[in-house]
């Protein structure tokens, strides 16, 4: 193998060294090596140090030329490329040549990026998010016995002993980024479902990251429209009910609800439809949020139970978010100044908001 390596690294730009270094990792495959085999031969073939990170559990390999670990804290990379496996991307590999790239490196990354892709498909479950659905949805399912649930939850690579908790998402985002951001921690796997995506991870990793941040700062965890709800039971398929319920209640202000957050407010999804728009107040709402001035200013006064803040919040003058909030109480009939009324037209504000679900 070293005398391959040797040879190789005098190889030129031509196909004929293309090829010969394709061969050289069709080799290592058939070999069945793992990855610091892998780094240490490429770093030999590559005469530079050479390194593999995996994004789903940290873990760093960097080789020296000498097929020694690279102590040395780590160069700038001169080539990288993408490790990809089931159209995900799930780490990076990379040389550090201390002068210019040669024409062959991005061969050899691509190759090294292959082959790693092989060495963590074969070892273990694959450090993927997305899941294969039926196997998600045999998890979250109520109609599924406790064998079947064990073993699809074994086949996601879960442990046995480690109660999984659900979270629904909706997102134009893609899947796997959103339950990236939201379950930092692994295990986790997520897959469409009905319209909605659905993620599982160990519940200690889920409630971490949905308490980790303040809740000002919730929306920096789940960019741009990113909803998601999360189920508190450690029974999966009674935690995606729950995610599901929490998922109604998000909006721009609170794009993750935990649903033992949620308290006595969770009863409010249980209402019929039929019944909460024949309500006065929430009729009332219908017809206030037709401005959506009015609405925001509602919402804000409502989150906050105060002028000052709610003009805080609106970034306005409290003088012009009391005239809002007077002509509000004359179209909703409700004082809001009173905490009997401000709680009234909070419940009418909610009930309408899951109409629109």
């Amino acid at each position: 193998m070293e005398a391959l390596a040797a040879r190789l690294s005098q190889l030129d730009a031509h196909a004929e060294g293309a090829i010969r270094v394709v061969a050289f990792y069709d080799t290592l495959m058939r070999r069945r090596v793992d990855l610091p085999a892998l780094a240490r031969s490429s770093a030999g073939l590559a005469e530079c140090t050479t390194g593999v990170r995996l994004h789903g559990t940290g873990r760093v390999v960097r080789a020296s030329p000498d097929g020694a670990d690279a102590a040395a804290p780590p160069g700038s990379a001169s080539t990288s490329a993408a490790i990809t496996l089931d159209d995900e991307e799930i780490g990076t590999v990379w040389l550090e040549r201390p002068g210019p790239p040669n024409p062959l490196d991005e061969v050899l990354l691509d190759r090294l990026a292959i082959a790693v892709a092989a060495v963590v498909e074969r070892y273990g479950p694959a450090r993927t998010t997305m899941a294969d659905p039926a196997l998600v949805e045999l998890v979250v399912s109520s109609d599924c016995d406790e064998a079947g649930r064990a073993r699809a939850l074994r086949l996601l690579g879960f442990a046995a002993d480690l109660p999984v908790r659900v979270a629904a998402v909706r997102s134009e985002l893609p899947l796997d980024r959103v339950a990236g951001l939201l379950c930092p921690g692994r295990p986790v796997k997520a897959a469409p479902l009905a319209g909605v995506g659905v993620v599982l991870t160990t519940a200690t990793a889920i409630a971490t990251a949905a308490t980790a941040l303040p809740p000002a700062r919730l929306p920096d965890r789940l960019p741009g429209d990113a909803r998601a709800g999360i189920g508190a039971s450690g029974d999966p398929a009674r935690s995606w009910r729950e995610a599901r319920t929490a998922l109604r209640f998000t909006s721009a202000r609170r794009p993750v609800v935990r649903h033992d957050d949620l308290g006595a407010l969770a009863l409010l999804a249980e209402i019929p439809e039929d019944a909460a728009r024949a309500n006065g107040d929430v009729a009332a709402i219908a017809r206030m949020a037709r401005n959506p001035e009015d609405l925001e200013t509602l919402d804000a006064f409502c989150a906050t139970g105060s002028l000052r803040r709610a003009a805080d919040r609106l970034h306005l003058h409290h003088s012009s978010v009391a005239r809002r909030l007077e002509q509000i109480t004359k179209a909703l009939g409700i004082e809001l100044t009173q905490p009997a009324g401000l709680m009234r037209a909070g419940l009418a504000l909610t009930a309408w908001r899951l109409l629109d679900d």
